[in-house]
């Protein structure tokens, strides 16, 4: 279990799950015979194409663009973007009991990462229209206007998981989204947007001021001050100054630590270097295990006897998968991992970045149905046996992201100058 995979096998077996995930139609989520992994994902396929642009494959590069064009293709009414959709049979879901807020999200910093990387002006001016529909509806998704996406139950990634109201993890995407818009539009017209900059501004305000706890007074940006006071009050004995809270609600605030959200806030450079390290720190004496280091989706996990247990174990669509140590409730991502690999290695942890990156080689590596590299969805947090869905491309995406980040090259890119 501890032997050490060899980093260009690694990178050449994922280069080829991705190869074989581009079809004419852009990046599935797997093209294992699960049929609804067999689609063109909002979430999937742009993490999918994050690493394609990074591999300089005219190829992978060109399933990257079919990818956005595709799911701007199916565009709902409202400007809505597919969760997924099978061109096959023309079937479209754009979430299951409710909407996925995530997939706007990733579209739009997907169509700008592509477009800056290419320099795809062609692409930009056709896919403009449908990029102006998502950031009207992501306002009307402000409902109150006051800067933060409402997120309900479901309607993200952690599609069975008890995490809802104003979820960190789709606010920082909101936050990378709004830094496309507004890189798009001085290009597109030749000045800054200086409303839309002054709301970038401000939400990177509201992600300082309400999602870490700090001693002293209330922060001026607190969204709601006797929320704030009485999250900070329950928080302060286990998590206060440790990890970034990953939700707030009408209800109060969540305390889970929310591995996605914990690794965005520090890529797109919302947390400080004393944050960082706090969190780093925590991660690795909290949450992460010895023998095979990747980030669980959450941390720590529901069990029968928690309070949480009974609803957690009514949230799912067809079958329950959030027993413990699995799936979102303390299964093991490589894909989040490989984010986890991009930051640090952002932040010159080479060592640190080097042993994420070989966990999740070794987790990409696990048989399968029978057969070697089965690049499994999640490993159980326990037993360390392979989980969820076979050849997932976002786990061979992790690797790639992984790989160049340590090379110097960036999945997400900022321009540096939001303070």
């Amino acid at each position: 279990m501890n032997q050490n995979i060899d980093p260009d096998e690694a990178y050449n077996k994922s280069l080829a799950l991705l190869q074989h995930s581009a079809t004419a139609d852009g990046f599935v989520a797997s093209p294992s015979e699960r049929d609804n992994y067999r689609r063109v994902w909002g979430r999937d396929g742009t993490i999918i194409s994050l690493a394609a642009l990074l591999t300089g494959d005219s190829e992978l590069i060109g399933a990257a663009r079919r990818t956005f064009e595709t799911l701007a293709e199916y565009q709902g009414p409202h400007g809505e973007i597919p969760s997924n959709v099978d061109t096959v049979t023309q079937r479209i879901s754009y979430g299951g009991t409710t909407g996925r807020i995530d997939a706007n999200l990733w579209f739009l910093i997907g169509c700008g990462e592509y477009w800056r990387a290419t320099g795809d002006d062609e692409f930009l001016q056709r896919l403009l229209p449908a990029i102006e529909k998502v950031r009207f509806l992501l306002g009307a998704w402000e409902f109150n206007n006051r800067g933060l996406i409402y997120v309900p139950l479901t309607g993200d990634w952690a599609d069975e998981y008890l995490h809802n109201g104003y979820v960190l993890y789709d606010q920082l995407l909101y936050l990378q989204a709004q830094r496309t818009l507004a890189r798009i539009h001085a290009a597109v017209h030749g000045s800054h947007d200086h409303a839309l900059n002054e709301k970038i501004s401000r939400l990177r305000h509201l992600l300082r001021a309400n999602y870490w706890f700090d001693d002293g007074d209330v922060p001026d940006d607190a969204y709601h001050e006797v929320l704030y006071e009485k999250g900070r009050a329950a928080a302060s004995p286990h998590c206060a100054g440790r990890h970034w809270m990953p939700f707030f609600s009408p209800a109060g605030y969540g305390y889970r630590f929310d591995a996605f959200a914990n690794v965005l806030v520090s890529l797109l450079d919302v947390a400080d270097d004393a944050q960082r390290g706090k969190v780093d720190a925590f991660i690795a004496g909290e949450v992460t295990r010895d023998d095979l280091p990747l980030l669980p989706a959450f941390h720590p996990v529901i069990e029968p006897v928690d309070a949480d247990w009974e609803d957690l174990q009514v949230m799912f669509s067809y079958t329950f998968k959030n027993k413990p140590y699995e799936f979102h409730n303390g299964g093991l991502w490589p894909m989040v991992t490989g984010f986890y690999v991009a930051d640090l290695a952002r932040r010159q942890q080479t060592d640190k970045a080097e042993k994420y990156l070989q966990a999740i080689h070794r987790a990409n590596a696990m048989s399968m149905a029978g057969e070697a590299w089965g690049f499994p969805e999640f490993v159980h947090g326990r037993k360390l046996t392979p989980g969820g869905t076979r050849q997932q491309g976002w786990s061979a995406a992790a690797a790639i992201i992984g790989r160049h980040a340590l090379d110097g090259q960036a999945v997400l890119r900022i321009d540096g100058d939001e303070n």
